[in-house]
C-alpha cells in the first residue's frame, strides 16, 4: 500500500518554536491574513484561531493557534510570519493543504455493489480532502460489511496514487473469498440450560438448510456480542442474578470453510423473591399497587418481569398526570437463603399537563383525522396509557407506515408538548384473490379501494371480479366519523353472479349501514339490506329437486328485505396483524321487512391471539357459530350455511361442507348419481393457527393450522362427524394487500367428495 507522507506533529511543533523567534513579539496586530489555501475557505481557518486584530503578538498564543489550525485535519504544514506595513503588523498564516481525492475506485467487489460500499463504508469522498486516518477507517468498514454478509476471510487493501502535488486517487482492492457460515455454536459452563435452549434465545443462528434464504449462520460481530447480553438476560429472567457470560470466541475450522463460536458461562445460583414492599410517594394503597405487579413472593426472580412491573407502576402514576414518576426497585440479597427482598421506591414528581399537540408528515391525511384518534387533549392531564393508545389507534387506521409520538418540554416545567410524526402509506389498493379446484379451475377476483378517500378517512371501494365462474361489481363508501361524531354512515350497491356446483346465482342489491363507536374496543352497527336474486342454470340433480319441490329449490326471482344488527369487540394490539387480544363479533339478521324471505339469522365469531415467543410467534384460536330459522316459511337454500374453503375449513372445497341430497341422473349413459348441497340451519367451526416469521423484514410469515367443524340441520349431527383438516402456508402483507398461500389436507375426507391429498388455495388483498 502506498501512503502519502505527512508531517508528524513533533515537526510542526518545532516549526512553531522557530517561527515565534522571528515574529514581531509584542507588536499590535493590524491585520490577519491566510495564504496557501485552495479548497478550504479562509473563514474556516480564521474561525480556528483566537488572536484577533488589535491583540498583541504573543508566542504562546501563536503556538496555540498553529496547533488549532493543524488539528482541523486539512493541512500537511502550517507556518506563521509577520509583515510590517504603514497600518501596523500583519500576521500571516501560510498553509499547505493535504491533497484532494480526485478518484475512488473498487476492484474485485462482486458480492457488494459499488453503490453500497460508497454509501455504507467510505469515510473519504470524491473531491474531498485526503486523510490517512479516513482511509484506514474506510478499509475497516469495508471489511466489516463483508463480514456481515458472511465473507469472513475477505481481504481489503488500499492504494494511493499521486496524480499531482494536489490530487490523489484511491483504489480499494478486494479479495472476497468464499462465503463462510457459522457451523457450530457451543457453550462452556452451562448446566441449567442446554446448548440447544441457549441457541434458541440468540439472534445469531447456525447454518441450516434455509440459510440461502434466511442467511442463518452469517457472522455479524455486533449481533454476536449482543447475543452474550441476551443470554445473560435469559439467565437473569430465571433467577440467576450472578451469571457471567464471556465474550464469544470465534475460530475458523481447520479446512477454513466454517466458523465455530464458543461462549463461556458461569451460571451461579438461582434466587427467589422473599418479599415485596413499597416506599416513597404512595398514591394508591399497597393492595392496589400489588395488583399491578406480575412478581410475587416465592416466585423465581425475573429481571424482565421486574421491568414489566416498573412499566406498569410508571403507567399507573403517568395516567394520573405524573409524567416524570420514577420507580426504582431496591433489592436486598440474602446469599445463604438465595432470596431477594424487593422494595419499589416510588417518586411521583410533578403533575404535568399537555401543552401543544403538533402533527407532521401528513401530506394527504387531514389533521382532524389524526386528532380524532388521539386519546390525550391539549390542556388535559398527561396520560401514559393515552399516549400508547393514540399510537395504536393511528396504526390501526391502516393509513400510515409509521406513527411516532414523542414529548418535548412545553412552555413551563409542568407542561409537555406532544409531537405526532406520521409516515403515510398508500391507502389505495388493488387486490386480487382466487383459488383452484378440479371443478372450478382457476377463479380470480379483483377490487380497487381507497381507505382514506380525500384524506378525510372516508372508506371507498369499487370491486370488480371476473373469474371462470363468477362476476362481482360493487361500489360503496363509508364515513367512519359522520359529522365528526362517533357515528358512522355508509352504503353499498352491488351486483354479483356465481356459478355454484348446483346452480348459478345472480343478485342485485343495496345496503345502508350506520354504526356507533362506544370506545376504542367496542362498536355496534345497524344495516338495512334489499336484494333481488335469481337462481338459474341448474345442474341435472337440482333440476330434478326443483320439479319435486319448487318452493325449497326455487329457480324464480325472489327478494330479500332485511335488517341486520351487530356488536363488535376488538382488544387486539394491531388489527392488521394481531399478536395479543380478543376479537368478538355477534350479529342478528331479520328478513321479513317486506320482500319474499322470512328468516332470523344469528352468527357469533370469537378469536383469541396470544404470543408464544416475544411478539413474533403467535398462537390464535377461533370459534364461530351460526343459526338460521325460517319464520312461517322455509329458509332460501342460498341463505343457509355452507363451510369449506380458505375462510372456514381449509382442505375442503368451498361450500361443500353441508347436508347433501343424492339424485340418480337417468339422462346420462351409463346412469350417474349426482349430489345437491342443501346448506344447513346450523354451523360450528374453529381454526387454530401458529404464525411465525420467515423473512421478518419483508413481512413474510409462515403458519401451521388445524381446522374443524361442520354444518348440519340437527344438533346431533353438528358434531358427529366433525370434519377436520390440517396444513400450512405463507402470508405476506404485500403492497397490494394481505396475500395468503395455504394448503389444507382433510383428516377425514368424505368418500366421493374430498381429495385425500389436500387442496391448495390462495387469496391476495382484502376481500369485499
Amino acid at each position: 500500500m502506498r501512503i502519502l507522507l505527512s508531517i508528524p506533529i513533533i515537526v510542526v511543533l518545532l516549526q512553531f518554536a522557530v517561527a515565534t523567534r522571528v515574529l514581531a513579539v509584542g507588536e499590535t496586530i493590524a491585520e490577519i491574513s491566510v495564504t496557501g489555501n485552495r479548497r478550504i475557505e479562509t473563514q474556516v481557518i480564521l474561525n480556528a484561531i483566537r488572536l484577533k486584530t488589535g491583540d498583541t503578538v504573543l508566542g504562546d498564543k501563536i503556538d496555540a493557534d498553529l496547533r488549532s489550525i493543524y488539528n482541523l485535519g486539512y493541512f500537511l504544514d502550517v507556518r506563521v510570519s509577520t509583515e510590517e506595513s504603514p497600518q501596523g503588523t500583519t500576521l500571516i498564516y501560510s498553509v499547505l493543504e493535504k491533497p484532494g481525492v480526485r478518484e475512488i475506485r473498487f476492484q474485485g467487489n462482486k458480492a457488494l455493489s459499488t453503490d453500497k460500499l460508497n454509501k455504507d463504508a467510505l469515510e473519504l469522498s470524491k473531491g474531498g480532502i485526503f486523510s490517512t486516518k479516513d482511509l484506514n477507517k474506510s478499509v475497516d468498514k469495508i471489511k466489516q460489511l463483508y463480514e456481515n454478509e458472511g465473507y469472513y476471510l475477505a481481504q481489503v487493501t488500499s492504494e494511493v496514487r499521486n496524480y499531482s502535488p494536489t490530487d490523489v486517487g484511491v483504489i480499494f482492492k478486494i479479495v472476497e473469498g468464499d462465503k463462510i457460515f457459522i457451523k457450530k455454536i457451543g457453550f462452556d459452563g452451562n448446566k441449567v440450560f442446554s446448548d440447544r435452549k441457549l441457541r434458541k434465545v440468540m439472534q445469531t443462528r447456525q447454518k441450516n438448510w434455509l440459510s440461502w434464504i434466511t442467511n442463518a449462520g452469517t457472522y455479524r460481530d455486533e449481533m454476536l456480542k449482543n447475543d452474550a447480553l441476551i443470554i445473560a438476560d435469559h439467565y437473569m429472567n430465571h433467577g440467576y442474578i450472578n451469571v457471567k457470560v464471556g465474550e464469544p470466541v470465534v475460530t475458523l475450522n481447520e479446512s477454513k470453510d466454517a466458523l465455530h463460536v464458543m461462549i463461556g458461562i458461569t451460571e451461579g445460583e438461582q434466587y427467589r423473591i422473599a418479599k415485596i414492599d413499597f416506599e416513597g410517594d404512595l398514591m394508591e394503597p399497597v393492595s392496589v399497587l400489588r395488583k399491578k405487579l406480575k412478581s410475587e413472593p416465592g416466585a423465581i426472580f425475573s429481571r424482565s418481569v421486574i421491568r414489566d412491573d416498573i412499566i406498569a407502576l410508571t403507567d399507573l402514576y403517568g395516567d394520573k398526570g405524573y409524567a416524570f414518576a420514577n420507580i426504582n426497585p431496591l433489592t436486598k440479597q440474602d446469599n445463604e437463603k438465595k432470596t431477594l427482598d424487593i422494595v419499589f421506591d416510588m417518586e411521583r414528581g410533578e403533575l404535568v399537563h399537555i401543552g401543544k399537540i403538533s402533527i407532521s408528515g401528513n401530506a394527504k391525511t387531514r389533521d382532524k383525522v389524526i386528532r380524532r384518534e388521539m386519546r390525550i387533549t391539549e390542556t388535559g392531564l398527561y396520560s401514559a396509557t393515552g399516549l400508547k393508545r393514540s399510537k395504536q389507534n393511528l396504526m390501526n387506521t391502516d393509513y400510515f407506515q409509521e406513527a411516532n409520538i414523542s414529548t418535548t418540554k412545553g412552555s413551563d416545567a409542568n407542561t409537555l408538548d406532544v409531537d405526532v410524526e406520521v409516515k403515510e402509506k398508500s391507502t389505495g389498493a388493488f387486490s386480487i384473490g382466487g383459488g383452484y379446484s378440479s371443478f372450478d379451475g382457476i377463479v380470480g377476483q379483483g377490487s380497487i379501494s381507497q381507505n382514506n378517500f380525500l384524506g378525510k378517512g372516508l372508506k371507498a371501494n369499487f370491486s370488480l371480479s371476473i373469474g371462470g365462474k363468477s362476476q362481482t361489481y360493487s361500489l360503496g363508501v363509508t364515513e367512519p366519523y359522520f359529522l365528526d361524531t362517533k357515528w358512522s354512515l355508509g352504503g353499498d350497491i352491488y351486483r354479483t353472479s356465481y356459478d355454484y356446483i348446483d346452480y348459478s346465482r345472480r343478485a342485485t342489491g343495496f345496503a345502508i349501514k350506520g354504526g356507533y363507536t362506544f370506545n376504542d374496543f367496542m362498536s355496534a352497527f345497524l344495516m338495512y339490506r334489499f336484494e333481488i336474486r335469481k337462481l338459474y342454470d341448474p345442474e341435472p340433480a337440482y333440476k330434478i329437486l326443483n320439479k319435486k319441490d319448487p318452493v325449497n329449490f326455487p329457480l324464480d326471482s325472489t327478494t330479500t328485505s332485511s335488517v341486520l344488527a351487530g356488536f363488535s369487540h376488538n382488544s387486539t394490539d394491531y388489527h392488521i396483524q394481531p399478536s395479543t387480544g380478543f376479537v368478538n363479533n355477534f350479529s342478528v339478521e331479520f328478513a321479513g321487512v317486506g320482500g319474499d324471505s322470512r328468516f332470523a339469522k344469528f352468527t357469533t365469531d370469537h378469536t383469541w391471539f396470544h404470543p408464544i415467543y416475544k411478539n413474533s410467534v403467535v398462537f390464535s384460536t377461533r370459534l364461530a357459530f351460526g343459526y338460521i330459522k325460517g319464520i312461517g316459511r322455509q329458509v332460501p337454500i342460498d341463505d343457509k350455511f355452507y363451510l369449506g374453503g380458505i375462510n372456514s375449513l381449509r382442505g375442503y372445497e368451498t361450500r361443500t361442507v353441508s347436508p347433501i341430497k343424492s339424485e340418480l341422473i337417468t339422462t346420462t349413459t351409463p346412469f350417474t348419481t349426482d349430489v345437491v348441497y342443501l346448506g344447513a340451519d346450523k354451523q360450528a367451526y374453529g381454526n387454530t393457527e401458529i404464525t411465525f416469521p420467515i423473512l421478518a423484514e419483508q413481512g413474510i410469515r409462515g403458519l401451521v393450522f388445524f381446522d374443524y367443524g361442520n354444518a348440519a340441520n340437527d344438533f346431533s349431527k353438528l358434531f358427529n362427524p366433525i370434519q377436520m383438516s390440517y396444513g400450512g402456508g405463507v402470508r405476506w402483507n404485500s403492497p397490494m394487500g394481505p396475500l395468503r398461500l395455504e394448503y389444507g389436507i382433510p383428516l377425514n375426507p368424505r368418500h366421493g367428495i374430498d381429495k385425500s391429498s389436500g387442496r391448495f388455495e390462495f387469496s391476495m388483498g382484502r376481500m369485499f
